[in-house]
């Protein structure tokens, strides 16, 4: 189903960007790429780390791996100036492909795939599925590569599993293989990727690969007011902090940094996650060409901001019994402000304040969730980032169901709301 474009409706309109956004986006590389083309082509001057640093006014933007940091310089920039700084991440839940990514069964050629994240594994059957990533050449090439329809997992037929609605259990060694081929000539999954990438297999010396869901995005519901996606969490976050970005003017008074991150649903522990240096780098490197020794950089992190903008629940109209009934957030209603006493969620009094100026300023009614008690909360990179950096730092984002699912949904209202929400922050509101 197409996307509908209501002329004087700039949710629709954002919706439609998206859209194309996150069909091109099946990789965290693939994000990354396609956020450092939007950068590109609003004149943002992409930084190479191992040249000297730019901190002139205006754009700029890196990519290491799967993350991508931009940030933009007020004319006058010095050590008194502060960071307000959006946080998201590039990764979402999905099957890997292994090192030796084939096998066979019963004559079908199978791929080896190691579970990432939390996925739910019922939502990955009987789903047409492509494979995307980077495979990466002998002589250090990357070539970003992705297939069409490839792959499907297929399940057992209710005649073999009689139970089966009594509860599904899925053991991910043994029941998450998917088919690609049944009596093909090579027999390499890998083969036939550098084939479509156009590279020849013997180059190819490693390689980041992962399934994805080929359906497209839709719109659906008796007004078309819901939205359905794979990948909402969290590029739904992705692109309406680069869209924002790219809204709004330079802040006279602050650096503006949009931080998207990788491997967040794994913990965030690598060089290109929130609790590795990327996004440190970058303030430090900025800070340091701006003139801010070690005080002068503490100075501008004590001046400084950020919000960590990643998809929360919706209530689920079918298990209203998991939810806080306090709190009890719905799709349309407007972008979320997640607040958790444990600190799974980094929200205090002070940035419940700063997101409120934000959405006043924006026009943008908000809402705020808080997990029920007897349901342990999850968390994002929005403590990682406090803890490693000491900034103030709000958890926000767009309400979503059927999170970790290969197809999520939300309303068409709330990413467009979140946008602008951004957009004010970044204002200065």
């Amino acid at each position: 189903m197409a996307l509908t474009i209501t002329p004087d409706d700039r949710a629709f309109a954002h919706l439609a960007d998206f859209g194309d956004f996150v069909a091109s986006a099946p990789s965290p590389y693939h994000a990354a790429a396609q956020v450092a083309e939007r950068l590109d082509r609003a004149g943002f001057v992409r930084q190479v780390e191992t040249e000297p640093w730019d901190a002139s006014p205006g754009g700029h933007y890196l990519v290491r791996g799967g993350a991508v940091m931009a940030w933009r310089v007020p004319e006058g920039a010095g050590p008194g100036t502060g960071f307000r700084i959006v946080g998201a991440h590039t990764d979402s839940p999905s099957l890997v492909l292994k090192p030796a990514p084939d096998s066979t069964t019963a004559g079908y050629q199978l791929a080896n795939v190691e579970v990432y994240g939390g996925i739910l594994r019922n939502s990955w059957l009987d789903r047409e599925l492509g494979t995307a990533g980077r495979l990466v050449t002998v002589d250090g090439a990357q070539v970003l590569v992705q297939s069409g329809p490839l792959m499907r997992i297929p399940q057992l037929a209710i005649h073999l599993d009689r139970q089966v609605n009594e509860g599904l259990v899925l053991d991910p060694q043994q029941h998450l293989h998917p088919v690609w081929a049944v009596g093909h000539p090579d027999g390499s999954l890998l083969s036939h990727v550098a084939h479509v990438a156009g590279v020849e297999v013997a180059d190819v010396a490693g390689f980041d690969l992962r399934a994805f869901d080929t359906q497209p995005p839709a719109l659906f519901g008796g007004a078309e007011e819901f939205f359905a996606s794979a990948r909402l969490d969290n590029l739904l976050s992705v692109h309406a902090g680069v869209t924002a970005l790219l809204d709004v003017a330079a802040d006279p008074q602050d650096v503006q940094v949009l931080a998207c991150f990788d491997h967040e649903e794994v913990g965030s522990a690598t060089r290109t996650g929130a609790a590795g240096p990327v996004l440190e780098d970058v303030l430090v490197r900025t800070a340091t060409a701006l003139g801010a020794d070690a005080d002068g950089l503490r100075r501008m992190y004590a001046r400084s901001s950020v919000l960590s903008a990643d998809g929360g629940h919706a209530v689920h109209p079918n298990y209203p019994e998991r939810h806080d009934p306090a709190h009890e957030p719905v799709l349309n209603g407007g972008p979320l402000l997640k607040v958790n006493a444990s600190q799974r969620y980094a929200t205090d009094a002070e940035g419940a304040a700063l997101w409120a100026r934000a959405c006043r300023a924006a026009g943008v009614q908000s809402q705020v969730i808080v997990s029920n008690n007897a349901i342990p909360c999850g968390s994002t990179i929005g403590p990682i980032t406090a803890t490693r950096l000491g900034i103030l730092t709000v958890d926000v984002g767009a309400p979503i169901l059927s999170m970790h699912s290969a197809r999520e949904m939300c309303g068409v209202a709330d990413p467009y709301a979140l946008r602008r929400a951004l957009g004010a922050y970044w204002s200065g509101a």
